[in-house]
């Protein structure tokens, strides 16, 4: 009405004030008041769900209120057959959604939160669902940790080759705040339920102790959010996503998820969280003012066993078997597990560092057998390995592997033994595993088993030099078998 009264017609007027041109003729005509708003309360098509809503909708809405609109639909499929059918769903749908806003119960409210700069930094793992990285060609099972501080946002991510383990937090944690040069008043997790899974009381207790030392020795209040209720960790939980969308987008941009190495992945990721940080650098500057100073180190951040190395040159951690160096069958080895290493401990004195594996699932167990640490003993004895529990394992990848079938094939079984043992010999002791190993894949391709003397001519040509001289050497002092015949009683009669 302001519009016509402007001077405008009947079509802009009408436009202006979202109505058709047909409205703003029986607004002219009278026959509708511009200003009438009326309530409408009656229906324009019958109800459908009519006979059922109050009886059977309502009833079980407010006995629980949980039900979704889906379940509620399909019931009444069942219970009523052929009336109520699928292009209903929509409608009911509505229904149920506008019964819950009007007489359902409250819903959770999320408070805002205030972020004090230095207060509250956060941990928590993630995954990278949408992408599979591969290391040379093979899947990396791995998940994320990530650290963030509240109110800068900066973020801090480390690969993770086990699970939500104590070690795996406090190295991703330890790392992170070395590299920001101080620590929040407040560490703040999720309920770690991966990491207490399957524990005992005491050690669940344990573990938590060993928590609570880690965030005193930095001056950080512990907190955990409530168990399953991850919105209260938030502040993390909500920029997983982003981080993530930048990964799988760095991933589109480099053409390859696939990597030469793993530090080379780490190399990569860093650069990517370093972009994803130049975001936040002036709120960081702020926030490192308040940040506590780190202490003069670090603290521990492995879990510690005990265990006694077997006379098979093996120990037993967390359902993976390990070869260690047969010189120390019978000690017992203290050892700090790390989430991607194991170091070993005679008395104080570090004798070994594997890498860590992990058995696929708690029902299966896993090996990690190295030739080296055995291959000493294994040579005096050749023929064990034929039926050794850890043949397989012994040859150290699938090249070797296919060696051993071309060799066992071929020569008769204890030349065999013994010409496979020599090479992994070799392979030891002149650190040619890989060039040794292409080299014997070609030969017996042509049809020909090299003799492990040929093979160290070519490979270790100072050791096959020293064993020919030796086998020179002691042909040289072979001692006529007639000088002995003086030693014969006839002979020393006929002298005498």
């Amino acid at each position: 009405m302001n519009g016509r009264k402007q001077g405008q017609t009947q079509v802009q007027s009408g436009a202006k004030a979202g109505m058709s041109e047909r409205t703003g003729q029986r607004i002219d005509s009278g026959q509708v008041s511009a200003q009438e708003n009326k309530e409408r309360h009656w229906r324009t098509r019958k109800d459908p769900f009519e006979e059922v809503w109050d009886s059977e909708v309502v009833a079980r809405l407010e006995k629980q209120p949980a039900l979704d609109a889906t379940t509620l639909f399909e019931d009444l499929q069942d219970h009523h057959q052929g009336k109520f059918g699928n292009g209903k769903k929509r409608t009911f749908q509505r229904r149920v959604k506008a019964w819950k806003a009007l007489h359902g119960p409250d819903k959770e409210v999320m408070f805002r939160q205030v972020q004090e700069p230095g207060r509250q930094g956060l941990s928590d793992f993630t995954q990278l669902k949408a992408v599979v990285v591969t290391i040379e060609g093979e899947p990396l099972a791995h998940r994320l940790y990530h650290f963030r501080l509240a109110f800068s946002g900066w973020s801090h991510l480390k690969v993770v080759l086990g699970g939500e383990s104590y070690s795996a937090l406090a190295e991703g944690l330890q790392e992170a705040l070395w590299r920001l040069g101080g620590a929040p008043r407040e560490h703040r997790t999720d309920s770690l339920s991966a990491a207490y899974k399957n524990l005992m009381a005491d050690e669940q207790a344990d573990l938590t102790e060993r928590y609570e030392v880690l965030c005193a020795h930095y001056g950080m209040k512990p907190t955990r959010n409530n168990r399953g209720i991850g919105h209260e960790n938030g502040a993390v939980e909500s920029p997983h996503g982003h981080l993530k969308r930048r990964i799988e987008q760095a991933l589109l941009l480099r053409g390859s998820a696939d990597f030469a190495s793993l530090d080379a992945y780490r190399v990569w990721l860093d650069g990517i969280v370093r972009r994803f940080n130049r975001r936040c650098h002036e709120a960081l500057e702020v926030e490192r003012a308040q940040l506590n100073a780190l202490p003069p180190r670090r603290t521990t951040d492995f879990t510690e066993q005990v265990v006694a190395v077997t006379t098979s040159s093996t120990i037993e951690v967390k359902r993976v078997l390990y070869t260690v160096p047969a010189r120390l069958i019978g000690e017992r080895l203290r050892l700090h597990i790390f989430d991607e290493r194991i170091e070993g401990y005679v008395g104080s004195v570090r004798a070994l560092t594997l890498p860590r594996v992990y058995a696929v699932s708690h029902e299966r167990r896993a090996r990690r057998i190295d030739y080296r640490h055995v291959i000493a003993s294994l040579a005096r004895k050749p023929q064990a390995f034929r039926y050794s529990q850890l043949r397989d394992e012994l040859l150290p990848n699938a090249t070797y592997r296919q060696i051993w079938t071309r060799i066992d094939a071929h020569l008769e079984p204890r030349a065999a033994c013994k010409r496979i043992v020599g090479i992994l010999a070799l392979a030891a002791r002149a650190d040619c595993e890989q060039a040794l190993g292409a080299y014997l894949l070609q030969r017996l391709a042509a049809g020909h088993i090299p003799t492990v003397h040929a093979l160290e001519q070519r490979f270790d040509p100072q050791a096959g030099e020293a064993a020919s001289q030796a086998l020179s050497i002691s042909e040289s002092l072979q001692h006529p078998l007639a000088v002995y015949d003086a030693l014969l009683p006839s002979q020393r009669m006929e002298v005498h």
